[in-house]
């Protein structure tokens, strides 16, 4: 009951103060979204799932495919915000892999509040803010994903500070669930932080993320990660992400932890010689020796031809993955170590503000 009153009385107090001067601000709501789908076919011709495919969202060959209806929300007032952001699709439940029921469904929500111009809270749900690709197809100009992206953090839960240096730099701060897990009773929680600083004239931005925490009883992981993004001209630009996951596992549960690794870096090159088209270059290296994700080192580079109709983009992709281990299928039983493939996408993004 003591509890009730007292936060009753902030509450009455934070009103009475507020009231009159947040009624006078204006609300912004915005309404987003887009659907996605494609076709891959594996020059491989495997019959073993997943299909050469050790990324995220397509594992799939010769074969039409879904990748998600996307609907976002986003409501603000004064100095207090929400946001509510929902998929439909495959993409989306391997996203959610951690998850049931309708959380499926959720990629993010949370709530804002912004006591100062200087630091924002946020509580809730939110997309992760390590490596340099996001969930959102329409966001990333490769279709196919990076495998810093399949095995890096998707998804924080948890509480998080938003905190401005003055300039183009930032620092947050946050305490979250273990990675990807949207309700985490009894289980450890995990530190992230990210330092954001950039150019006067946002040529050059630059994202320095750091992750440590238990996942569960048995797996401790700390992970840093460097994001770079270059803007030459208007028609050229590139990025940069280089990562570093280390994992302490014990796995026969004795209470001894065995240290594991494993390192990755891309280069993303984009050209946009017209507003209807452009190319992007991915090259991706991974150097995983202790074979904590099962490949060994990899080297994957993808080209992608965005060909943008309005809202719309068609992307046609070519991309080649080279593993230290034969972990790629050829026809039904055969094992090689590289694979090639290819798939057409597309890709429809709407915004609407009211």
């Amino acid at each position: 009951m003591t509890v009730l009153v007292i936060t009753l009385a902030v509450y009455q107090l934070a009103f009475t103060q507020e009231s009159d001067s947040t009624q006078k601000k204006s609300q912004t709501f915005t309404i987003s979204g887009g659907v996605d789908g494609y076709y891959r076919y594996d020059f491989n011709n495997p019959k073993v799932a997943p299909y050469n495919s050790f990324t995220s969202f397509t594992r799939s060959s010769n074969s039409f495919e879904l990748g998600m209806a996307s609907l976002r929300a986003d409501h603000s007032f004064g100095k207090v915000s929400a946001t509510i952001d929902l998929g439909f699709g495959t993409r989306a439940e391997e996203f959610a892999y951690n998850d049931a029921n309708t959380r499926f469904a959720l990629k993010q929500l949370y709530v804002s509040y912004a006591p100062a111009s200087a630091i924002k809270f946020t509580l809730g749900t939110w997309a992760t803010h390590i490596g340099y690709e996001l969930l959102d197809p329409w966001l990333n100009r490769n279709y196919s994903m990076s495998y810093m992206f399949t095995n890096g953090p998707f998804t924080h839960t948890g509480l998080k500070a938003d905190i401005s240096l003055g300039g183009k730099s930032a620092f947050m701060v946050g305490v979250s669930n273990p990675t990807d897990y949207r309700s985490a009773p009894a289980m450890p929680k995990s530190f992230i932080a990210q330092f954001s600083t950039g150019s006067k004239n946002d040529k050059v931005k630059a994202y320095f993320n750091f992750l440590a925490g238990k996942q569960t009883d048995y797996r401790k992981v700390v992970q840093g990660d460097i994001v770079a993004i270059f803007t030459v001209s208007d028609k050229f630009s590139l990025g940069v992400n280089g990562t570093l996951q280390s994992a302490k596992l014990d796995l026969d549960s004795n209470g001894k932890f065995t240290s594991n690794h494993w390192e990755g870096g891309a280069l993303y090159l984009n050209f946009d010689p017209v507003s209807w088209f452009g190319l992007t270059v991915r090259g991706e290296y991974i150097r995983d020796n202790d074979e904590l994700l099962g490949l060994k080192n990899v080297f994957a580079p993808t080209l992608s031809m965005n060909f943008k109709v309005n809202n719309l983009t068609i992307i046609p992709e070519f991309r080649y993955d080279n593993a230290g281990n034969s972990v790629f299928y050829k026809n039904a039983n055969e094992t090689t170590k590289s694979t090639g493939s290819f798939i057409l996408a597309a890709v429809y993004h709407f915004n609407r503000d009211w």
